[in-house]
């Protein structure tokens, strides 16, 4: 299994601002498919994570940009993991036009939770090899 994992995307009309760059929300959104896309390829689709009682919540991102993408630009998200801890695990992605200028890096970090609402829980064994071993794409 490769460490590094990539989505393609589409930008949309309704994603570009007036400054005619993607609005920086959409990048989130974007980090957000890519992650669901992520563990679906690794074997793990979001919904058997959710029926095996199991759910994670996004604590923290942060996003870097070195450019912006545009209106009918080609790009893609590469997303890799980037550590795993007890409770929690970071993801990390990058935004890469034509699939290789990166236009911007970021890292969500993600605990893993019940499915019912009652609570953090650590990190079972499945979602754990779903996330394969941590190959950071920055360094920190």
């Amino acid at each position: 299994m490769s460490d590094v994992f990539t989505f393609p995307i589409a930008v949309r009309y309704m994603e570009v601002d007036a400054q005619g760059v993607v609005f920086n929300g959409w990048y989130l959104t974007y980090f957000d498919e890519a992650m669901s896309a992520f563990l679906t390829a690794r074997g793990m689709p979001y919904q058997k994570m959710i029926e095996s009682g199991y759910d994670v919540q996004l604590v923290r991102s942060e996003i870097d940009w070195r450019s912006g993408l545009r209106w009918q630009d080609t790009a893609e998200v590469a997303v890799s993991t980037a550590r795993i801890g007890r409770t929690s695990f970071a993801l990390d992605f990058e935004v890469r036009r034509d699939g290789h200028e990166v236009t911007c890096m970021g890292r969500t970090v993600y605990v893993v939770v019940a499915a019912d609402g009652s609570g953090k829980r650590e990190i079972p064994a499945f979602i754990a090899d779903a996330l394969g071993e941590p190959a950071p794409l920055r360094a920190d």
